[in-house]
């Protein structure tokens, strides 16, 4: 909170994405949206590479210790939009509770990617879910992220840090653009569990369709908070299982032999079994 420079970088950055504002570009039939999120995630990466190197490694460490500090006031003014259209939600709440199975893709497009790129079993931790914090923490409990699952996991976690909101935002204008869902259902898909992305997947969204921002908004918020209530027991139950199966029947498929079994950890902090 002291840093002085960070916080005027931050400034700084945000005047000149406002004034640069909300960009929309007509690619054939669709309209693919550039929202002023994207322009100051991309202005900051520049700010940290060597030749400018205007933010230090002090200042992305205390930078990143605020982030929860400003999610939880971005997420408490989301809540005010939750209320209002509560009866809507309630409407759609078994698409909300289903929409936790589409986790299981990242099993499906992740795994037999990864075992095709050479990883073994950094696969279990990085393709059981898009690694936001709860998964982490699950890694770890349960693997440890000192061994190749919590590896994995990291790497994950640390690379949609970086490139999730970058890379969500655009996902959402050329689908928003080019395919036929209705924005309610898109907003739900933006709640992936990570306030980050959601934000910028809400905003683009917002800027395409203005006449349904405020329940843009609520259907995010709304899918973004049942994520992070279910989307751990989902993972636990049913996504780290089917990885691990999955996992064994590419290795298997690839490698011709079985994989090696992966150290498990128990309760009390030891590998399980001894």
């Amino acid at each position: 909170m002291k840093n002085i420079k960070l916080h005027l970088i931050v400034l700084v950055l945000i005047i000149i994405a406002e004034f640069i504002g909300t960009k929309n570009f007509q690619v054939g039939p669709g309209r693919i949206v550039l929202v002023p999120m994207l322009y100051a995630l991309l202005m900051g990466i520049v700010l940290t590479l060597k030749p400018i190197r205007i933010a230090k490694p002090k200042d992305m460490t205390d930078a990143s210790s605020l982030i929860g500090v400003t999610l939880m006031l971005l997420m408490a003014r989301y809540g005010t939009l939750v209320g209002p259209t509560l009866d809507r939600i309630l409407a759609s709440s078994p698409a909300l509770i289903l929409q936790e199975f589409g986790n299981l893709g990242t099993v499906l497009l992740g795994v037999p990617v990864a075992i095709l790129l050479g990883l073994k079993r950094e696969v279990i931790g990085s393709a059981h879910s898009i690694a936001r914090e709860p998964n982490v923490a699950l890694i770890g409990d349960m693997y440890s992220l000192d061994s190749p699952e919590g590896r994995g996991v990291m790497g994950v976690y640390i690379c949609g840090t970086v490139f999730g909101t970058i890379f969500i935002a655009l996902l959402t204008s050329f689908i928003a653009a080019f395919l036929p869902f209705h924005p309610y259902s898109l907003a739900m898909a933006a709640g992936v569990g990570s306030a980050s992305m959601m934000t910028a997947s809400v905003g683009t969204l917002s800027a395409m369709f203005p006449d349904l921002a405020a329940d843009i908004a609520a259907f995010g918020a709304a899918s973004n908070m049942l994520s992070g209530l279910t989307g751990l027991y989902m993972s636990l139950f049913v996504a780290l299982p089917f990885t691990g199966w999955l996992y064994k029947k590419c290795y298997k498929l690839k490698y011709k032999e079985e994989p090696e079994p992966g150290v498990r950890i128990d309760l009390k902090g030891k590998e399980a079994g001894k």
